[in-house]
């Protein structure tokens, strides 16, 4: 009986510091929406709002983390049990970088709000992309609250779709600096978001990985989509 309860009791605590994951996740969705709105209507205001966003989520990190440290050394877990500890660390960590990089989309739009550059320049495409990545994101924590190795190659594939968005929004740029110099300072800032974007794919990405690293315990950073595949015969 006492073991059982102890093992109920280190249950809860997974769901627990699991249920935070979720709720930073959440927070940093809200970021990106506050980081699309504001570029979409290029308003420094609401790029504030995402400065004071990732105080929060920088706060939460931390409390994350500190649960995580009391969690290993009263419980000293094993095997899976670790295994996901270690994966719930690094995917709070990803968040927190995915909320970094909200803000750098927010700095660079009050950039661009504050200069009197052209506006005819190629916003609409960054939206498109910001939403795909946002909608990486939201199916990355979903399929880590479910541990859905299948929905996690999924993810894998997709952010392949964003790097190539991301490769044709830059060649579209270079045009546009290359017929009108005006335009080469907002593009750089443009560059940048775009650069925000990406990574924010290649962190859901890397958040799919430690799904398959907690299910099958094989670390497939760097691996081929292929490859992945193949460990999840």
């Amino acid at each position: 009986m006492p073991e059982k309860h102890l093992s109920s009791q280190f249950d809860a605590e997974l769901n627990g510091v699991s249920s935070r994951v979720m709720e930073l996740g959440g927070l940093v969705e809200s970021q990106i929406r506050q980081a699309i709105y504001a570029l979409s209507q290029f308003s420094g205001e609401v790029a504030d709002q995402v400065s004071e966003t990732e105080l929060r989520v920088n706060a939460m990190e931390i409390e994350i983390d500190r649960e995580l440290s009391s969690i290993i050394a009263r419980r000293q877990p094993t095997a899976r049990d670790l295994r996901l500890l270690i994966a719930i660390s690094k995917t709070t960590a990803n968040l927190e970088r995915v909320g970094d990089e909200a803000n750098k989309i927010a700095r660079m739009v009050k950039s661009i709000a504050h200069s009197s550059a052209p506006r005819a320049l190629p916003t609409l495409d960054l939206r498109v992309s910001a939403d795909m990545a946002s909608g990486l994101l939201r199916k990355a924590l979903d399929a880590f609250a479910r541990l859905d190795t299948a929905a996690a190659v999924s993810i894998l594939k997709e952010d392949d779709l964003l790097d190539k968005e991301f490769d044709g929004f830059v060649r579209k740029l270079i045009t546009y600096m290359m017929e009108d110099p005006r335009t080469i300072s907002a593009s750089l800032d443009l560059l940048f978001i775009a650069k925000a974007i990406e990574r924010i794919g290649d962190h859901s990405k890397n958040i799919a990985e430690f799904i398959i690293y907690i299910v099958k315990g094989e670390d497939v950073r760097h691996a081929t989509t292929a490859q992945v595949e193949s460990v999840l015969q």
